[in-house]
């Protein structure tokens, strides 16, 4: 990883790529009728003591924005413009998004960092709605993806252009060699950080603007955020997490405990 703890592979996925994945999104979305659901803020951890959530770690769920609803408790606009994103195992049951979470180029990425046994332990897409898509607060991804040693890389593969206007990720070069500050544990009572959040300079922050079809590979210990999109642009991506399941023990405490041992992308 290079000294910033972030790497911008650009045109990481073709534009047809990136079309396809859109366009099986949009028929998820379709099929979608809302019988089951749950609202997702990284401000507001309530909602991650629900069953649903839990149970997302295996499923494609569906999570709508935070101000997707009204007083009276009906969305505000229609559905495909009102989910926040849907996880967290799209590359596991949907063959699209498993086409590019287990393809020759992502393999080859994690072949090239070292990893010995490396799995995708959740998937996301994000909507980054327009005039709704919510803020999502600085984070390190280790914080709720701990394994020991620390593995976690995130991939995050832009279906949009991603600019400061729509709401593009935002890091703190160089600020994973300081360590992991905080982690998510789950427990009987749902999930709690075992620390509070400390406080960050905006000043240190740089935007990570990119092109759809660019690949951002982020650290797992970087500090990272990216901003409500107040723009009537939305900003699709595609986010995956990846850890070793080989010389790394997963942590019984994570938020994701899964019934079955994730398939590998490869065994060295």
């Amino acid at each position: 990883m290079p000294p910033a703890g972030y790497l911008v592979l650009e045109s990481f996925a073709s534009a047809e790529e990136v079309q396809v994945m859109r366009d099986r999104m949009a028929e998820l979305v379709e099929g979608f009728d809302g019988a089951e659901s749950s609202v997702f803020s990284t401000k507001d951890h309530r909602q991650l003591k629900d069953d649903y959530f839990f149970k997302s770690a295996e499923n494609i769920s569906f999570f709508f924005e935070e101000k997707a609803f009204g007083d009276d408790g009906c969305l505000r606009q229609p559905k495909e413009l009102s989910i926040n994103k849907v996880g967290h195992a799209l590359h596991e049951h949907d063959p699209v998004f498993k086409k590019f979470a287990f393809s020759e180029n992502v393999s080859s990425l994690f072949s090239s960092l070292g990893y010995k046994r490396p799995a995708v332990i959740q998937s996301m897409y994000i909507f980054k709605q327009p005039g709704i898509g919510g803020e999502v607060v600085p984070h390190q991804d280790n914080t709720f993806l701990y394994t020991e040693p620390l593995s976690c890389t995130g991939l995050w593969l832009a279906l949009e252009d991603a600019t400061i206007t729509n709401g593009c990720l935002w890091a703190i070069p160089g600020s994973h060699k300081n360590g992991l500050k905080r982690r998510m544990i789950r427990d009987e009572n749902g999930t709690h950080f075992d620390r509070p959040s400390p406080s960050y300079d905006q000043k240190e922050f740089v935007p990570l603007e990119v092109k759809s079809g660019d690949f951002v590979v982020i650290h797992g210990d970087l500090i990272h955020q990216s901003f409500e999109n107040l723009s009537p642009v939305s900003r699709h991506a595609l986010s995956l997490h990846v850890v070793d399941t080989e010389g790394c023990k997963w942590s019984k405490d994570n938020w994701i405990q899964r019934k079955s041992a994730p398939e590998p992308l490869y065994v060295s």
